[in-house]
């Protein structure tokens, strides 16, 4: 496979931290509560441009780096509905006034993707320097994956033990003070909730970055193909989160679509571990020849079949749903 240019790679950074900036300044200097049809508007523009994106690498790398940033853009994008559950929890448990979501929203973005890039840089030295680090991830993956099926996870109030811990040891106000941080109470300086929210979000995707950062590592080992997709698959997160809102409890399938995704990747990883295999005690260090190696292209239509038999599947039982006849409530008064 080609490398890609440095000079390509260095402008794309450049660009993605630009179309950063800007996205962060409209929501900060234009807060308010986006229409359906300018979010849907946001959401077709970032897909749009991740497609660009993948031309271009076409164009100035090859096919299979299209192929692993397709897939590794899907995969971040179909995990990152996870993300927006949560957002969702988080909004409602610290009562944010609509018109300041979208800031909030940017700014718990912004503060993910730069705990996701510490993420990718070690993770990048550690597939590096330990190949049996793909064994870790593909098992971790895997128990993920059945978490997310079959588990009955608690989401909560919203909030984790550092937003706890620091409820009890800042000084906050009772009410929000717009999209500030820092507010004046009784002449003195204190925190606004919104700290606390973006603290929440930030640290909240942190958690998933646990999950998705090892997936991404399953379908390249490149930093700049990782870094690149998980900022593509974040940008219109915001806008995803106005479009959908309630819709994403309606797809009740969805998380299964997501947990093969995850199953899938874990199998691919430990396979891959298999074919480059170093350990001593598994086939006396040596390579095992016969473990398939799954390709960018087939991991790519798993992916994409996945999300949509998922969508699908959750689209007919809203519609069976929908055409169930309700019982009658009765109205008539009980006798005593």
């Amino acid at each position: 496979m080609l490398q890609l240019p440095l000079g390509f790679e260095i402008a794309s950074l450049i660009a993605l931290v630009l179309i950063l900036a800007a996205d962060l300044f409209l929501a900060y200097k234009r807060p308010h509560v986006p229409s359906v049809k300018e979010a849907t508007l946001w959401v077709v523009f970032y897909v749009a441009l991740a497609l660009v994106f993948a031309g271009l690498m076409l164009i100035f790398g090859d096919a299979e780096h299209a192929g692993q940033f397709l897939a590794g853009w899907l995969t971040e994008y179909s995990l990152s509905i996870d993300n927006l559950f949560v957002f969702i929890v988080i909004m409602s448990r610290f009562s944010v006034p609509k018109r300041y979501q979208q800031e909030a929203l940017m700014v718990g973005i912004i503060i993910a993707l730069v705990l996701r890039g510490i993420f990718i840089l070690v993770g990048a030295q550690l597939i590096e320097t330990l190949s049996w680090i793909f064994y870790i991830f593909g098992a971790f993956l895997l128990f993920t994956a059945w978490r997310q099926a079959f588990g009955h996870e608690d989401e909560g109030d919203g909030e984790n033990g550092l937003v706890r811990f620091l409820r009890k040891r800042i000084a906050l106000s009772p009410d929000f003070d717009g999209a500030k941080v820092r507010t004046t109470l009784g002449g003195k300086r204190v925190w606004t909730p919104m700290i606390i929210v973006f603290i929440a979000l930030g640290s909240t995707d942190l958690l998933f970055a646990l999950d998705s950062i090892p997936a991404i590592f399953g379908i390249t080992q490149s930093p700049f193909i990782v870094f690149t997709a998980n900022v593509f698959a974040l940008m219109g997160l915001r806008q995803l989160y106005f479009l959908l809102g309630g819709l994403l409890e309606k797809l009740v399938y969805l998380k299964y679509g997501i947990a093969f995704i995850l199953a899938f990747i874990g199998v691919k990883l430990v396979l891959h571990a298999l074919h480059e295999n170093e350990l001593f005690f598994i086939n006396g260090g040596h390579p095992i020849e016969w473990a398939p190696d799954i390709g960018t292209w087939t991991s790519l239509a798993v992916i994409v079949g996945a999300m949509a038999v998922a969508t699908v599947a959750s689209l007919l039982r809203m519609r069976a749903d929908s055409r169930r006849p309700r019982t009658p409530v009765d109205s008539s008064p009980s006798s005593s």
